[in-house]
């Protein structure tokens, strides 16, 4: 453990070296003593920056001297299951009109499949229904899938169909 700090040795830093001598010295409390007065002067008013220059060359020193484990990375190969991911283009509210939708059928990361995508104005809920089971059907032929992945909302606005009525409002708000 460390020694504590003088006190008196740490007040008499902030004095010129002759002012520190005749405070402390024959004259004063007689506790002056040039060589050692002089290194521990030195040493407290430094002190901060040889602790921290110290601390630096300790961390330096652990890290060169800790070994570096290597660790082994590999992977395993997982057989990922085949999904139909129903895209619903439609807004926010819950009640809100279904614009379009979409299908696209992957395995892990790899898309195996994309079935075109429709606008369903004008269509009711039953014919909506009635179209993702014909499309339940044709994948179920191809890929053996027996049901779409719970549905990703998506903004009208992102619409992916080339001629969307949307698009030529967007074009007409911008310009």
């Amino acid at each position: 453990m460390a020694r504590p700090i003088n006190p008196k040795c740490l007040a008499c830093i902030d004095y010129s070296r002759s002012e520190a001598k005749r405070i402390h010295g024959p004259q004063g409390d007689d506790c002056w003593k040039d060589n050692t007065c002089d290194n521990k002067r030195n040493h407290y008013r430094h002190r901060k920056e040889s602790n921290a220059k110290r601390k630096g060359n300790y961390a330096q020193r652990k890290v060169i001297t800790t070994p570096i484990e290597a660790t082994e990375t590999f992977s395993i190969p997982v057989q990922a299951p085949l999904v139909a991911l129903l895209y619903l283009y439609k807004e926010k509210p819950k009640d809100a009109h279904l614009h379009a939708l979409a299908v696209s059928v992957w395995q892990g990361s790899k898309k195996l499949a994309d079935i075109e995508p429709i606008h369903c104005m004008g269509m009711t809920n039953t014919q909506v229904r009635h179209y993702l089971n014909q499309v339940l059907k044709v994948i179920r032929e191809r890929y053996g899938i027996t049901e779409f992945e719970p549905p990703i909302r998506m903004e009208p606005s992102e619409c992916e169909i080339a001629d969307c009525p949307l698009k030529d409002k967007r074009h007409v708000q911008t310009a």
